[in-house]
């Protein structure tokens, strides 16, 4: 059984904070103190849960640093004044970023009742397996 810290407890609490403030920046307008809080958090939570020495590697390989770049650089756009270009360019980023990681999420989130029945819709199916990947192939073909 792996052992989880209690740092990494606090991180998992602040990267699920983070993210609830970027939500709700977003849904209350791109509100740019809300956004600048969300990314506050959720950067810190994630050196929290992954230790900071790993984050500042994750984030500066040679091949990502075009998504760091876009990310960093869409965090400094939000704190300017700039909300809504700053988000998006903070959302390819991130999708630059993580897209290792978006298969088996996506794959997670189909196990959830709720959420994988909404995931499994004819419109956003068909998006959510171009992102996971899936090209329509069934296990047990």
């Amino acid at each position: 059984m792996i052992e989880i810290t209690d740092i990494q407890k606090i991180g998992v609490g602040l990267a699920g904070f983070g993210m609830t403030f970027l939500f709700l920046g977003v849904l209350l307008l791109f509100d740019k103190g809300l956004l600048a809080i969300g990314n506050i958090l959720f950067i810190s939570g994630l050196a929290c849960v992954i230790g900071l020495q790993r984050t500042f590697f994750f984030f500066f390989q040679r091949h990502k640093l075009r998504a760091s770049v876009a990310f960093f650089g869409g965090i400094v756009v939000v704190l300017l004044g700039w909300p809504v270009v700053g988000m998006v360019a903070e959302l390819y980023g991130f999708i630059l970023l993580f897209r290792g990681f978006l298969p088996s999420a996506i794959n997670f989130l189909r196990m959830v009742p709720v959420l994988g029945s909404l995931l499994n819709l004819p419109v956003i199916s068909s998006i959510v397996n171009r992102i996971a990947g899936d090209n329509g192939r069934n296990m047990d073909e």
